[in-house]
């Protein structure tokens, strides 16, 4: 934030600045107000899974038991207020479901404990599951992000049965607020350039991820736009930071 605006201190943001500031109460920045968009890198999807030895094997089927079943499925997360977290709190409130969270110091154990059925469910990172999934450890019932996946392409997404449903953890590049507009359009110039070099996309697919070339205005009215979204699930749900 206090760097030289002269494009040569860039920062690399990601969901979790959006969600940090509403989970925080006392902040010194705005990351709205005090960050300079500058352009989107990629979009990573989460993906619903479940040990294979839970009853459901689809999402409308893992709603109807939920709801049978109140407060007795347990979903993971990888921390209070974390971006699985987060996306996991929307999934309850838009499918009107009451499941018990049970936050880990990390998802390797929360990855554990549901590789081993001692949860239920867990709103993983796609990359983080995949060979658990093609292994069959692991049962995908959707994805999160508002199109299928290339990595999962017959796994339908959550939005599919809750229309309107995503959740993604994004990463993008910001500058100090007062760098200047051609310094901007330049850096976002030669990212976007970078982000369309066919073999950079196919990395980044192979990783699960999906490019995310936006100009630096759409880029702003992302950030925005998350940070309104999940204020609102975080207010709802009462999530607090540890």
């Amino acid at each position: 934030m206090r760097a030289p605006p002269d494009g040569y201190t860039l920062l690399v943001g990601a969901t979790a600045n959006a969600i940090n500031a509403t989970l925080y109460d006392k902040l010194t920045f705005n990351f709205v107000r005090d960050v300079a968009p500058v352009a989107g890198i990629v979009r990573v999807p989460f993906v619903m899974v479940v040990h294979p030895s839970f009853p459901a094997k689809s999402v409308p089927e893992f709603i109807a038991y939920a709801k049978a079943n109140p407060a007795k499925v347990n979903v993971a997360s990888a921390g209070i207020g974390g971006s699985n977290h987060i996306a996991g709190e929307l999934f309850k409130r838009m499918a009107g479901v009451n499941m018990l969270h049970v936050p880990y110091r990390g998802g390797a154990p929360a990855m554990t404990d549901l590789l081993g059925a001692q949860v239920q469910v867990y709103f993983a990172p796609l990359p983080a599951v995949s060979e658990y999934i093609r292994a069959d450890k692991l049962r995908a019932l959707a994805t999160t992000t508002a199109t299928r996946t290339e990595m999962l392409p017959d796994i339908p997404t959550v939005g599919d049965f809750l229309p309107g449903f995503e959740a993604s953890t994004w990463y993008g590049v910001g500058a100090p607020k007062n760098t200047p507009a051609d310094i901007v359009e330049q850096l976002n110039k030669e990212i976007n350039a970078g982000l369309f070099d066919p073999q950079l996309r196919e990395r980044f697919a192979d990783l699960g991820s999906t490019v995310f070339p936006t100009s630096p205005a759409d880029f702003g009215k992302f950030i925005a736009d998350e940070t309104e979204k999940w204020a609102k699930v975080i207010r709802a749900a009462n999530i607090k930071a540890e």
